[in-house]
Protein backbone atom coordinates (compact mmCIF):
# COMPACT_ATOMS: atom_id res chain seq x y z
CA UNK A 1 0.00 0.00 0.00
CA UNK A 2 1.70 3.39 -1.30
CA UNK A 3 2.78 5.59 1.90
CA UNK A 4 0.22 8.21 0.32
CA UNK A 5 -3.42 6.95 0.58
CA UNK A 6 -3.04 7.53 4.26
CA UNK A 7 -4.46 11.15 4.12
CA UNK A 8 -7.43 10.84 6.55
CA UNK A 9 -6.42 7.74 8.17
CA UNK A 10 -6.26 8.41 12.26
CA UNK A 11 -2.99 7.44 13.22
CA UNK A 12 -0.87 8.64 16.78
CA UNK A 13 1.99 9.30 14.96
CA UNK A 14 3.15 10.47 11.23
CA UNK A 15 6.42 11.14 10.70
CA UNK A 16 7.49 12.89 6.64
CA UNK A 17 8.98 10.49 4.89
CA UNK A 18 11.09 12.86 3.08
CA UNK A 19 12.58 13.55 6.82
CA UNK A 20 13.97 9.73 6.55
CA UNK A 21 17.58 8.60 5.19
CA UNK A 22 19.45 5.46 4.69
CA UNK A 23 19.54 3.34 6.61
CA UNK A 24 15.91 4.09 7.50
CA UNK A 25 15.93 2.60 10.84
CA UNK A 26 18.45 4.46 12.50
CA UNK A 27 17.22 7.73 10.89
CA UNK A 28 12.98 6.77 12.09
CA UNK A 29 14.47 6.06 15.77
CA UNK A 30 15.97 9.14 15.67
CA UNK A 31 13.25 10.88 14.38
CA UNK A 32 10.80 9.34 17.19
CA UNK A 33 13.76 9.95 19.94
CA UNK A 34 13.28 13.84 18.86
CA UNK A 35 9.52 13.88 19.42
CA UNK A 36 9.58 11.90 22.68
CA UNK A 37 12.17 14.52 23.98
CA UNK A 38 10.67 17.97 22.37
CA UNK A 39 7.42 16.30 24.52
CA UNK A 40 5.41 16.12 20.70
CA UNK A 41 4.71 12.19 21.89
CA UNK A 42 3.59 12.05 25.50
CA UNK A 43 3.93 9.11 27.89
CA UNK A 44 1.71 6.36 27.30
CA UNK A 45 0.99 7.17 23.71
CA UNK A 46 0.52 4.46 21.41
CA UNK A 47 2.21 4.20 18.73
CA UNK A 48 0.90 2.85 15.31
CA UNK A 49 1.02 -1.06 14.37
CA UNK A 50 4.02 -1.53 13.21
CA UNK A 51 2.83 -3.18 9.70
CA UNK A 52 0.23 0.25 9.49
CA UNK A 53 3.63 2.06 10.05
CA UNK A 54 5.35 0.42 6.98
CA UNK A 55 2.51 0.93 4.63
CA UNK A 56 2.25 4.62 5.87
CA UNK A 57 6.20 5.04 4.75
CA UNK A 58 6.54 2.77 2.13
CA UNK A 59 9.07 1.02 4.02
CA UNK A 60 9.65 -3.28 5.50
CA UNK A 61 8.14 -3.96 8.64
CA UNK A 62 11.58 -5.20 9.53
CA UNK A 63 12.59 -1.83 8.80
CA UNK A 64 9.95 -0.18 11.94
CA UNK A 65 11.11 -3.31 14.35
CA UNK A 66 14.64 -2.16 14.23
CA UNK A 67 13.67 1.36 14.66
CA UNK A 68 11.25 0.22 17.48
CA UNK A 69 13.61 -2.09 19.03
CA UNK A 70 16.43 0.44 19.06
CA UNK A 71 14.34 3.30 21.30
CA UNK A 72 13.04 -0.16 23.23
CA UNK A 73 16.54 -0.39 24.03
CA UNK A 74 17.52 3.14 24.61
CA UNK A 75 14.11 3.16 27.23
CA UNK A 76 11.62 5.33 24.88
CA UNK A 77 9.44 2.48 24.46
CA UNK A 78 7.76 -0.44 25.99
CA UNK A 79 5.87 -3.18 24.70
CA UNK A 80 3.20 -4.53 26.06
CA UNK A 81 1.83 -8.05 24.37
CA UNK A 82 -1.59 -7.87 22.65
CA UNK A 83 -1.32 -4.13 23.09
CA UNK A 84 1.40 -2.79 21.27
CA UNK A 85 3.69 -0.09 21.55
CA UNK A 86 3.81 3.06 24.09
CA UNK A 87 5.85 5.55 24.62
CA UNK A 88 7.77 5.41 28.36
CA UNK A 89 7.35 7.48 31.26
CA UNK A 90 9.58 10.04 32.31
CA UNK A 91 11.59 10.98 29.03
CA UNK A 92 10.86 14.25 28.54
CA UNK A 93 12.09 15.72 32.36
CA UNK A 94 14.23 18.40 31.22
CA UNK A 95 12.62 21.29 33.40
CA UNK A 96 12.83 19.55 36.59
CA UNK A 97 15.46 21.80 37.58
CA UNK A 98 13.80 24.82 35.90
CA UNK A 99 12.77 27.32 38.90
CA UNK A 100 8.86 28.49 38.13
CA UNK A 101 7.61 31.90 38.09
CA UNK A 102 7.65 34.01 40.91
CA UNK A 103 4.28 33.92 42.47
CA UNK A 104 4.86 29.73 42.42
CA UNK A 105 5.75 28.24 45.83
CA UNK A 106 8.70 25.72 44.97
CA UNK A 107 8.19 22.30 46.04
CA UNK A 108 9.46 20.42 43.15
CA UNK A 109 13.25 21.14 43.52
CA UNK A 110 14.80 19.88 46.41
CA UNK A 111 17.02 22.88 47.59
CA UNK A 112 19.32 22.08 50.63
CA UNK A 113 18.79 25.14 52.88
CA UNK A 114 20.58 27.91 51.77
CA UNK A 115 20.76 29.03 55.20
CA UNK A 116 24.54 27.43 56.00
CA UNK A 117 25.90 29.16 53.07
CA UNK A 118 27.06 31.60 55.32
CA UNK A 119 29.86 29.50 57.10
CA UNK A 120 30.75 28.34 53.66
CA UNK A 121 31.45 31.70 52.55
CA UNK A 122 33.71 32.05 55.74
CA UNK A 123 35.65 29.01 54.68
CA UNK A 124 36.24 30.15 51.41
CA UNK A 125 37.32 34.10 53.10
CA UNK A 126 39.78 31.82 54.96
CA UNK A 127 40.79 30.06 52.20
CA UNK A 128 41.34 33.64 49.63
CA UNK A 129 43.39 35.24 52.74
CA UNK A 130 46.06 32.75 52.46
CA UNK A 131 49.45 33.54 50.29
CA UNK A 132 49.03 30.70 47.91
CA UNK A 133 45.65 31.09 47.40
CA UNK A 134 46.17 32.37 43.71
CA UNK A 135 47.90 28.82 43.02
CA UNK A 136 44.32 27.46 43.04
CA UNK A 137 42.99 29.34 39.32
CA UNK A 138 46.13 27.85 38.19
CA UNK A 139 46.55 24.38 35.86
CA UNK A 140 47.58 21.79 38.81
CA UNK A 141 46.84 18.62 40.77
CA UNK A 142 44.56 17.35 38.14
CA UNK A 143 43.16 15.28 40.49
CA UNK A 144 42.99 17.41 43.79
CA UNK A 145 45.55 18.17 46.02
CA UNK A 146 46.82 15.71 49.09
CA UNK A 147 44.85 17.65 51.27
CA UNK A 148 42.03 17.85 49.14
CA UNK A 149 41.64 13.93 48.74
CA UNK A 150 43.03 13.21 52.69
CA UNK A 151 39.74 15.32 53.70
CA UNK A 152 37.35 13.52 50.82
CA UNK A 153 38.66 9.94 52.16
CA UNK A 154 38.14 11.63 56.26
CA UNK A 155 34.73 12.58 55.33
CA UNK A 156 33.74 9.31 53.20
CA UNK A 157 34.99 7.38 56.45
CA UNK A 158 32.65 9.19 58.88
CA UNK A 159 29.75 7.74 56.85
CA UNK A 160 31.07 4.22 57.08
CA UNK A 161 33.11 4.26 53.12
CA UNK A 162 36.55 3.11 54.74
CA UNK A 163 39.24 3.88 51.93
CA UNK A 164 42.31 5.27 51.32
CA UNK A 165 42.97 8.35 49.29
CA UNK A 166 43.95 6.68 46.61
CA UNK A 167 40.63 4.70 46.12
CA UNK A 168 38.54 8.14 46.03
CA UNK A 169 38.24 11.02 43.25
CA UNK A 170 36.67 14.34 43.14
CA UNK A 171 34.22 15.29 40.93
CA UNK A 172 32.58 18.27 39.73
CA UNK A 173 28.88 17.00 41.80
CA UNK A 174 26.89 13.74 41.37
CA UNK A 175 25.92 14.21 37.92
CA UNK A 176 29.86 14.55 36.98
CA UNK A 177 30.29 11.36 38.79
CA UNK A 178 27.68 9.58 37.07
CA UNK A 179 29.38 10.67 33.59
CA UNK A 180 32.36 9.31 34.71
CA UNK A 181 31.25 6.23 35.84
CA UNK A 182 28.78 5.57 32.73
CA UNK A 183 31.25 6.42 30.01
CA UNK A 184 34.33 4.89 31.65
CA UNK A 185 33.18 1.68 32.68
CA UNK A 186 29.74 0.93 30.58
CA UNK A 187 28.94 0.17 26.72
CA UNK A 188 25.97 1.37 24.79
CA UNK A 189 23.76 -1.60 24.85
CA UNK A 190 24.69 -2.13 28.15
CA UNK A 191 21.89 -2.92 31.02
CA UNK A 192 21.76 -1.47 34.46
CA UNK A 193 19.24 -2.63 36.67
CA UNK A 194 17.15 0.24 38.52
CA UNK A 195 14.32 0.81 40.89
CA UNK A 196 10.71 0.78 39.54
CA UNK A 197 10.78 4.76 39.98
CA UNK A 198 14.14 5.89 39.80
CA UNK A 199 16.27 9.29 39.70
CA UNK A 200 15.63 11.35 36.83
CA UNK A 201 18.84 13.00 35.32
CA UNK A 202 20.30 9.10 35.68
CA UNK A 203 17.22 8.14 33.54
CA UNK A 204 18.21 11.17 31.35
CA UNK A 205 22.10 10.32 31.11
CA UNK A 206 21.87 6.60 30.36
CA UNK A 207 19.37 7.66 27.59
CA UNK A 208 22.25 9.74 26.16
CA UNK A 209 24.68 6.98 26.40
CA UNK A 210 22.57 4.42 25.10
CA UNK A 211 22.37 2.32 28.13
CA UNK A 212 19.47 0.56 28.93
CA UNK A 213 18.11 0.76 32.48
CA UNK A 214 15.48 -1.99 33.28
CA UNK A 215 13.30 -2.16 36.63
CA UNK A 216 13.50 -4.32 39.15
CA UNK A 217 10.62 -4.94 41.35
CA UNK A 218 10.78 -3.50 45.24
CA UNK A 219 8.39 -2.57 48.51
CA UNK A 220 9.04 -0.42 51.49
CA UNK A 221 12.19 -1.15 51.88
CA UNK A 222 13.63 -0.99 48.41
CA UNK A 223 14.70 -2.97 45.48
CA UNK A 224 13.69 -7.16 45.83
CA UNK A 225 16.72 -9.39 46.35
CA UNK A 226 14.58 -12.02 44.12
CA UNK A 227 13.34 -10.37 41.77
CA UNK A 228 17.14 -8.60 40.89
CA UNK A 229 18.13 -12.37 40.71
CA UNK A 230 15.09 -13.74 38.42
CA UNK A 231 16.29 -10.47 36.33
CA UNK A 232 19.90 -11.74 36.20
CA UNK A 233 18.78 -14.87 35.13
CA UNK A 234 17.07 -14.00 31.90
CA UNK A 235 19.09 -11.24 31.21
CA UNK A 236 22.36 -10.03 30.55
CA UNK A 237 22.57 -7.53 33.24
CA UNK A 238 25.79 -5.74 33.62
CA UNK A 239 25.14 -3.10 36.54
CA UNK A 240 23.00 -1.68 39.36
CA UNK A 241 22.14 1.94 40.39
CA UNK A 242 20.53 2.31 43.87
CA UNK A 243 20.17 5.29 46.25
CA UNK A 244 19.76 3.32 49.72
CA UNK A 245 19.37 6.27 51.89
CA UNK A 246 16.59 8.05 51.36
CA UNK A 247 16.08 7.14 47.50
CA UNK A 248 15.16 10.23 45.39
CA UNK A 249 12.02 10.18 44.19
CA UNK A 250 10.46 7.34 46.60
CA UNK A 251 12.10 8.54 50.14
CA UNK A 252 12.55 4.85 50.69
CA UNK A 253 15.45 4.33 53.26
CA UNK A 254 16.80 0.36 52.72
CA UNK A 255 17.43 -1.09 56.03
CA UNK A 256 20.58 -2.76 56.49
CA UNK A 257 19.30 -6.98 56.34
CA UNK A 258 18.13 -5.90 52.38
CA UNK A 259 21.22 -4.22 51.40
CA UNK A 260 23.01 -7.63 52.90
CA UNK A 261 20.49 -9.82 50.60
CA UNK A 262 20.55 -8.03 47.29
CA UNK A 263 25.07 -7.63 48.39
CA UNK A 264 24.39 -11.42 48.28
CA UNK A 265 22.55 -11.33 44.39
CA UNK A 266 25.38 -8.87 42.97
CA UNK A 267 28.12 -10.84 44.41
CA UNK A 268 26.91 -13.94 42.51
CA UNK A 269 26.08 -12.60 39.87
CA UNK A 270 29.49 -10.19 39.10
CA UNK A 271 27.52 -7.23 39.24
CA UNK A 272 28.85 -3.44 39.54
CA UNK A 273 27.15 -1.33 41.97
CA UNK A 274 26.78 2.80 41.41
CA UNK A 275 25.67 3.27 45.25
CA UNK A 276 24.56 7.09 44.86
CA UNK A 277 24.44 7.86 48.57
CA UNK A 278 23.88 11.91 48.97
CA UNK A 279 21.27 11.72 51.39
CA UNK A 280 23.76 9.44 53.78
CA UNK A 281 24.49 12.41 56.38
CA UNK A 282 20.52 12.13 57.26
CA UNK A 283 20.94 8.56 58.33
CA UNK A 284 21.70 7.68 61.65
CA UNK A 285 24.79 5.45 62.30
CA UNK A 286 24.20 1.79 62.09
CA UNK A 287 23.50 1.13 58.90
CA UNK A 288 26.50 0.38 56.69
CA UNK A 289 26.94 1.32 52.82
CA UNK A 290 27.12 -1.54 50.11
CA UNK A 291 30.75 -0.24 49.81
CA UNK A 292 31.58 -1.84 53.27
CA UNK A 293 30.02 -5.15 51.79
CA UNK A 294 31.15 -5.71 48.36
CA UNK A 295 34.11 -3.08 47.71
CA UNK A 296 35.52 -5.02 44.77
CA UNK A 297 31.72 -4.12 42.95
CA UNK A 298 30.77 -1.14 44.49
CA UNK A 299 31.16 2.52 43.13
CA UNK A 300 30.12 4.89 45.98
CA UNK A 301 29.29 8.35 45.22
CA UNK A 302 29.26 10.97 48.64
CA UNK A 303 28.07 14.45 46.71
CA UNK A 304 28.12 17.54 48.72
CA UNK A 305 25.64 19.41 47.33
CA UNK A 306 22.68 18.31 49.70
CA UNK A 307 24.91 18.46 52.72
CA UNK A 308 27.21 21.26 52.54
CA UNK A 309 26.58 23.86 49.55
CA UNK A 310 24.40 22.85 46.38
CA UNK A 311 26.39 25.79 44.36
CA UNK A 312 29.88 24.76 44.92
CA UNK A 313 29.29 20.85 42.86
CA UNK A 314 31.64 18.92 44.92
CA UNK A 315 31.35 14.90 44.94
CA UNK A 316 33.68 12.04 45.82
CA UNK A 317 33.55 8.40 44.17
CA UNK A 318 35.00 5.50 46.07
CA UNK A 319 36.21 2.69 44.47
CA UNK A 320 38.84 -0.40 44.45
CA UNK A 321 42.16 -0.34 42.88
CA UNK A 322 40.58 -2.23 39.47
CA UNK A 323 38.75 0.53 38.39
CA UNK A 324 41.02 3.20 39.33
CA UNK A 325 43.16 3.40 35.63
CA UNK A 326 39.87 3.55 33.86
CA UNK A 327 37.65 6.40 36.03
CA UNK A 328 40.91 8.47 36.25
CA UNK A 329 41.00 8.39 32.17
CA UNK A 330 37.36 9.11 32.00
CA UNK A 331 37.57 11.53 34.78
CA UNK A 332 40.79 13.90 33.03
CA UNK A 333 38.75 13.05 29.41
CA UNK A 334 35.81 14.62 30.87
CA UNK A 335 36.92 17.60 33.61
CA UNK A 336 40.98 17.90 32.34
CA UNK A 337 41.04 19.05 36.48
CA UNK A 338 39.13 18.91 39.75
CA UNK A 339 37.67 22.85 40.44
CA UNK A 340 40.67 23.48 42.86
CA UNK A 341 38.56 26.23 44.90
CA UNK A 342 35.73 24.55 45.51
CA UNK A 343 37.71 21.43 46.43
CA UNK A 344 39.38 23.21 48.89
CA UNK A 345 36.68 24.73 50.61
CA UNK A 346 35.26 21.75 50.75
CA UNK A 347 38.36 20.38 52.95
CA UNK A 348 38.44 23.43 55.04
CA UNK A 349 35.15 23.02 56.12
CA UNK A 350 35.92 19.21 56.70
CA UNK A 351 39.04 19.76 58.74
CA UNK A 352 37.60 22.83 60.59
CA UNK A 353 34.93 20.88 61.66
CA UNK A 354 32.12 23.23 59.80
CA UNK A 355 31.35 20.39 57.80
CA UNK A 356 29.54 19.26 60.94
CA UNK A 357 28.37 21.80 62.17
CA UNK A 358 26.45 22.71 58.44
CA UNK A 359 25.28 19.26 58.27
CA UNK A 360 23.58 19.49 62.29
CA UNK A 361 22.10 22.77 61.32
CA UNK A 362 20.64 21.27 58.29
CA UNK A 363 18.84 18.21 59.83
CA UNK A 364 17.56 20.46 62.38
CA UNK A 365 16.03 22.24 60.11
CA UNK A 366 14.58 19.54 57.81
CA UNK A 367 13.28 18.31 61.72
CA UNK A 368 11.30 21.39 61.65
CA UNK A 369 9.87 21.21 58.01
CA UNK A 370 8.95 17.77 58.63
CA UNK A 371 6.99 18.45 61.77
CA UNK A 372 4.98 21.02 58.85
CA UNK A 373 4.75 18.41 57.08
CA UNK A 374 2.75 16.21 59.36
CA UNK A 375 -0.19 18.76 60.08
CA UNK A 376 -1.44 17.90 56.73
CA UNK A 377 -0.04 14.20 55.54
CA UNK A 378 1.14 11.50 57.28
CA UNK A 379 4.89 10.90 57.38
CA UNK A 380 6.81 7.96 55.93
CA UNK A 381 8.04 4.93 58.46
CA UNK A 382 11.57 5.66 59.56
CA UNK A 383 13.15 8.09 61.69
CA UNK A 384 14.91 10.49 59.10
CA UNK A 385 14.48 13.88 58.93
CA UNK A 386 13.48 14.05 55.33
CA UNK A 387 14.48 16.60 52.48
CA UNK A 388 10.97 15.35 50.70
CA UNK A 389 8.43 13.01 50.63
CA UNK A 390 6.89 10.55 48.16
CA UNK A 391 3.03 11.53 48.22
CA UNK A 392 0.39 8.74 46.99
CA UNK A 393 -2.36 10.16 44.84
CA UNK A 394 -5.65 8.94 45.51
CA UNK A 395 -7.19 6.44 42.86
CA UNK A 396 -8.31 7.51 39.73
CA UNK A 397 -5.73 10.95 39.95
CA UNK A 398 -2.86 10.42 37.74
CA UNK A 399 0.60 11.86 38.59
CA UNK A 400 0.69 14.27 35.57
CA UNK A 401 -3.20 15.94 36.41
CA UNK A 402 -2.18 16.24 39.77
CA UNK A 403 1.40 17.93 38.99
CA UNK A 404 -0.71 20.03 36.90
CA UNK A 405 -3.69 20.98 39.14
CA UNK A 406 -0.88 21.62 41.57
CA UNK A 407 0.63 24.18 39.17
CA UNK A 408 -2.32 25.71 38.19
CA UNK A 409 -3.20 26.52 42.06
CA UNK A 410 0.33 28.04 42.85
CA UNK A 411 2.48 24.95 43.91
CA UNK A 412 5.42 23.42 41.83
CA UNK A 413 5.78 19.37 42.51
CA UNK A 414 6.83 17.02 40.61
CA UNK A 415 4.60 13.87 39.39
CA UNK A 416 6.05 10.21 39.44
CA UNK A 417 5.50 9.93 35.55
CA UNK A 418 8.89 11.52 35.33
CA UNK A 419 10.52 9.10 37.59
CA UNK A 420 9.05 6.08 36.65
CA UNK A 421 11.22 3.03 34.05
CA UNK A 422 9.49 1.79 31.90
CA UNK A 423 6.09 0.63 31.36
CA UNK A 424 3.49 2.63 33.16
CA UNK A 425 2.86 3.33 36.94
CA UNK A 426 1.45 0.63 39.12
CA UNK A 427 0.18 3.71 41.03
CA UNK A 428 0.18 7.45 40.76
CA UNK A 429 2.84 9.55 43.27
CA UNK A 430 4.05 13.46 43.87
CA UNK A 431 7.31 13.89 45.21
CA UNK A 432 7.31 17.30 46.91
CA UNK A 433 9.98 18.90 48.58
CA UNK A 434 9.71 20.15 52.32
CA UNK A 435 12.82 22.31 51.86
CA UNK A 436 12.54 24.46 49.59
CA UNK A 437 10.21 27.11 50.22
CA UNK A 438 11.59 30.43 51.62
CA UNK A 439 9.41 30.43 54.75
CA UNK A 440 8.04 27.96 56.83
CA UNK A 441 4.72 29.82 56.20
CA UNK A 442 5.18 29.26 52.86
CA UNK A 443 5.40 25.78 52.98
CA UNK A 444 1.93 25.10 55.08
CA UNK A 445 0.25 27.10 52.66
CA UNK A 446 1.73 24.73 49.83
CA UNK A 447 0.61 21.74 51.72
CA UNK A 448 -2.20 22.67 52.69
CA UNK A 449 -3.16 23.63 48.77
CA UNK A 450 -1.93 20.32 48.27
CA UNK A 451 -4.35 18.77 50.56
CA UNK A 452 -7.18 20.68 49.46
CA UNK A 453 -6.74 19.14 45.65
CA UNK A 454 -6.14 15.77 46.96
CA UNK A 455 -9.16 15.47 49.20
CA UNK A 456 -11.57 16.51 45.95
CA UNK A 457 -9.38 17.20 42.69
CA UNK A 458 -11.36 19.90 40.80
CA UNK A 459 -11.53 18.38 37.68
CA UNK A 460 -12.83 21.34 35.70
CA UNK A 461 -9.55 22.76 35.97
CA UNK A 462 -7.54 20.00 33.66
CA UNK A 463 -9.64 21.20 30.93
Amino acid sequence: MPFNSFENYPMSWRPRREELEKPYYLSLAGLLEREIAEGRLKAHTKLPPQRELADFLDLNVSTITRAYKLCELKGLLYAVTGRGTFVASGICAGDTFIEKKSHCIEMGMIKPFYETNDMVLEAARVILKRGDAARLLEYSSPLGTDRQLCAAACWLQRHGVHVEKRGVLIAAGAQNVLSVILISLFQAGDKIAVDEFTYTNFKGLANLLQIQLIAVRGDNYGMLPEALEMLCKNSEIRGVYLMPTCSNPTGVFMPQDRRKELAKVMRRYCLLLIEDDIYSFLASQGTDSFFSFIPEQTLHICSLSKSLCAGMRVAFVAFSEQYRDRLVTGMLHINLKTVALNAEIMAELIESGKADEIVRRKIELAEERNRIYERFFRQEEGNIARFFHWLKLPSGLTSEEAELLALQNGVHVLGSHRFAQGGGESAAFLRLSVVSTDTETELAQGLKILQNILQEPPVSLLV
